[in-house]
């Protein structure tokens, strides 16, 4: 199984969260967080934000990344969106 803890923060606290599974097989790890994270992006009435380099090299490194304001194309009303693998299978 496998899931992705999604949460919205604004300073220091915890606006929205949300635990995304997935358990498709078929599915890579890559397909699985893009799934999920846009899931969840539906589920708080969000845009998907876009991954910058950094986001890309931060969540290779410890499976988890945060996306500030500079990642969404909208305004936004909190000051990032972090994301975290919880489970993996």
């Amino acid at each position: 199984m496998f899931r992705l803890w999604v949460r919205t923060v604004h300073k220091n606290h915890i606006l929205r969260d949300t635990i995304i599974p997935d358990a498709d097989p078929e599915k890579t790890r890559t397909h699985k967080v893009f799934d999920s994270l846009a899931e969840a992006c539906r589920e708080f009435d969000l845009p998907v934000p876009i991954w910058l380099d950094a986001n890309i090299s931060e969540f290779q490194r410890s499976a988890a990344t945060r996306f500030t304001r500079d990642s969404f194309v909208e305004e936004v009303p909190f000051d990032f969106l972090e994301i975290r693998i919880v489970e993996e299978d």
